[in-house]
């Protein structure tokens, strides 16, 4: 073996009913006593009850997906005048998303508290959209201080979004097995993720209150979002992020569709990952596992569905190629690029 990897500093909680009590614990660890509370206002039932527990300064609620740059500047703004010295985000990806863009600019501790599965939380990932293009780096001023997991603040979240949100963990897990930094822990990270993916997601999509299959699911989520971050951004996230950004389409149901695409597409030419996918999923190919649960899931299967024009299919196969990562297993071309887009586009079966 030949490798380096890290291991990203965070402290992780969870806390099952009690993220209140918690989240107040963490920002006392921090010796912090100012916070800037930021959360959608959507999200107002669950975060009421942490708020009271908290020393709040300020409560910013303009949260937006793929974290717009001017959005961005608002809270950067919001967050000096404030006199803020901490930041709790309660929410999913775009949430935390915000938290990271401040603290990029400002410094600011985030204690992350996330609603879905998106798995930003344990990343030092950012990402920022203007006009149509989205941008990610690495920055470890943006990677949480801390993670609080209350499977009760996931109950109420909808079937469809919770199936969406798990299919975002399982292309994390999925990345990381050829991500441009992948290594033998990021595998076998990855792979248990996998299995706790599969195992808890089936779960909540037949009872989405069910608290097991929460914590479950949140644990594969958080395995899954350690992998990616030591890995680093492989094809598939290339791609949703080019579209997302390009398109405005919804993050997690994005990463659904265009999935089991990307695991076709590579797999052939990743032994390895291919054995330890379908290990994880028990099954006897990692696309018979993924379609497997994809079917009992009854998950997302087309792009056009979510907003994508077909014409949007040859626009972005010249950023995509200029994205994708060079180790990528399969090379990549115009013509073979353009073919994954047009089935993910269609939802026709992945060849």
């Amino acid at each position: 073996m030949n490798f380096t990897h890290e291991t990203l500093p965070q402290r992780v909680v969870f806390a099952a009913s009690s993220a209140a009590e918690a989240v107040a614990a963490e920002v006392a660890a921090l010796k912090c006593s100012r916070v800037m509370l930021i959360a959608s206002g959507r999200e107002a039932g669950l975060v009421d009850p942490i708020a009271k527990k908290l020393p709040v300064v300020l409560r910013h609620e303009d949260v937006v997906m793929h974290v717009p740059v001017e959005v961005a500047v608002r809270a950067r703004e919001a967050a000096e005048t404030s006199g803020a010295d901490v930041l709790v985000s309660v929410g999913g990806g775009s949430t935390t998303g915000l938290a990271k863009a401040v603290a990029m600019t400002t410094g600011l501790p985030i204690i992350a508290v996330p609603t879905t599965y998106a798995g930003s939380e344990a990343t030092s990932v950012w990402g920022l959209t203007e006009g149509e293009t989205k941008t990610t780096g690495v920055d470890n001023k943006v990677l949480p201080a801390s993670i609080v997991y209350d499977a009760s603040l996931l109950t109420s979240l909808p079937g469809k979004m919770t199936v969406a949100s798990g299919l975002n963990a399982m292309a994390h897990c999925v990345d990381s097995m050829w991500g441009p930094r992948s290594d033998p822990i990021d595998r076998a990270l990855a792979q248990e993720g996998i299995r706790g993916l599969a195992e808890g997601l089936p779960v909540v999509a037949a009872d989405p209150a069910s608290m097991a299959g929460i914590e479950q699911t949140l644990y594969g989520a958080y395995l899954a979002a350690v992998a990616f971050a030591s890995a680093g951004s492989g094809m598939h996230h290339k791609i949703c992020h080019v579209l997302g950004g390009m398109f405005n389409l919804p993050h997690a149901q994005t990463h659904a569709v265009v999935l089991p695409y990307v695991l076709a597409f590579n797999s052939p030419n990743a032994a390895d990952a291919d054995v330890r996918i379908a290990t994880a999923f028990g099954s006897p190919t990692a696309t018979a596992g993924l379609a497997a649960l994809r079917k009992t899931l009854d998950a997302p299967r087309a792009l056009k569905d979510f907003g994508m024009p077909e014409s949007g299919i040859e626009k972005a196969v010249a950023p995509l190629l200029r994205a994708i990562p060079a180790n990528n297993p399969t090379p990549v071309t115009h013509e073979n690029v353009t073919a994954l887009l047009r089935a993910a586009w269609e939802g026709s079966e992945p060849a």
